[in-house]
């Protein structure tokens, strides 16, 4: 079974608590110091930690026009997803004037952590930015660590594309505290959502009741079941894609096929030859990577509502039918049709999962994260009555009675 991300390093949690504390005293000077010790850029002012809405038009009209057409095209499968997990509310108005419900608003500003440097994550851009942006939130502030004042421009392109309103020169532990708890020139959030490094999980798990988080994410994960009508380099293939994010991604086949289960291994190392990132995947395979075969795809799906896993693959005659029998997976891709970096980029459900078997009671990022419920009560003076000695009963059995008093003097 695999755990949930945790942090068992004491000296991280003690220096990101630093920088958090730093960051909260002395805001933007503590930004800028920090800015330049870890990421060798020296903005000078915190207006230089800024980057404009120009800026981002100017990076959208210089990327490769096709990888433009590629990110709005995808950005449009994403939205039109999203929009179908709007809530609306309610309102009940009963004949005697009573009136109950909820009321649904989005949330005022909220913070996406997108990872810079040498890698490029345009796909989490849009996948974080345009559920927020569907959910009717006020300002979007992006946070991307530009190592020596450099940022990829396909990444603001995607930002551009997202409706994101604010990005920022900053990343890491400092980057999370300013959105938790703002500073002279930048607004606290109520959320922050996006993929980090261990610094920036440790500093979500930290922030988290001044403001909101997503999750804590660990590394990626993916449980392929296959049955014999599946292709072995299909499968291969498919783990590796998982393997080559970190040398702590998990990467688990479950088969009712002892043939494929003997000839996914030597497939896998035909396809590893030539990824340029081999030696990732294959420290990740060799440390985390498993064969599992079952006497039938009941009990495969056993095995994957115990690993509850990020992605969960079927490479089987009838995924469908396969997909109704497991209760626990952050996105079931079906069939040979589907694999798992359609959903990564294209297809529209989010893929921002939960890991480390959370999938067990949490969900994907949705619309549903970037909105807040108020619960609506008016009673009438006929409810009021009806219901006042059900409630002075229930409050004084708890020994409240303020409680009690407040219902009994409106008699």
């Amino acid at each position: 079974m695999a755990a949930a991300a945790s942090t068992d390093d004491p000296a991280l949690r003690d220096a990101v608590a630093g920088i958090l504390r730093g960051v909260a005293a002395r805001g933007d000077a503590a930004l800028l110091e920090y800015t330049a010790r870890f990421d060798r850029f020296d903005a000078g002012s915190a207006a230089g930690l800024r980057i404009g809405a120009d800026a981002l038009a100017q990076a959208a009209a210089s990327v490769d026009p096709a990888l433009l057409d590629s990110l709005r095209r995808a950005a449009e499968n994403i939205r039109r997803f999203h929009e179908r997990q709007r809530e609306h509310g309610f309102l009940d108005i009963d004949p005697d004037g009573t009136v109950l419900g909820q009321r649904v608003a989005p949330l005022r500003r909220v913070g996406i952590y997108v990872p810079g440097g040498r890698a490029a994550y345009p796909s989490s851009v849009l996948m974080n930015a345009i559920p927020a942006s569907v959910a009717g939130v006020d300002e979007i502030a992006m946070v991307t660590p530009t190592p020596g004042g450099e940022v990829l421009p396909v990444v603001l392109a995607a930002a551009h594309v997202a409706g994101v309103t604010e990005v920022l020169r900053i990343g890491g532990a400092q980057a999370v505290g300013a959105l938790a708890y703002g500073t002279e020139s930048i607004g606290r959030v109520d959320k922050i959502v996006g993929p980090g490094n261990k610094w920036v999980a440790e500093a979500k798990r930290q922030v988290f009741g001044a403001v909101d988080i997503d999750m804590v994410a660990g590394p990626s994960e993916i449980l392929v079941i296959a049955d014999e009508s599946a292709d072995p380099v299909h499968v291969a293939a498919d783990l590796i894609g998982q393997a080559e994010h970190d040398p702590d991604a998990i990467a688990w086949l479950v088969t009712t096929s002892a043939e494929l289960a003997a000839r996914v291994p030597g497939e896998t190392d035909r396809l590893l030859e030539r990824n340029p990132r081999r030696d990732v995947a294959r420290a990740a395979l060799e440390a985390n990577g498993a064969i599992v075969i079952v006497d039938s795809l009941e009990d495969a799906a056993a095995v994957a509502d115990l690993r509850a896993p990020e992605h969960l693959e079927l490479l089987v005659e009838q995924p469908l039918l396969l997909a109704g029998r497991i209760r626990n997976a952050g996105a079931i891709f079906l069939g040979a049709s589907s694999p798992e970096p359609m959903g990564d980029y294209f297809a529209g459900p989010n893929h921002v999962l939960p890991t480390g078997g959370t999938a067990r009671f949490a969900s994907p990022l949705g619309v549903y994260d970037f909105v807040k419920r108020t619960s609506l009560i008016g009673l009438s003076p006929a409810r009021l009555r009806r219901d006042a000695e059900d409630v002075i009963r229930l409050a004084e059995s708890e020994g409240l009675f303020g409680h009690a008093e407040a219902v009994r003097v409106r008699l």
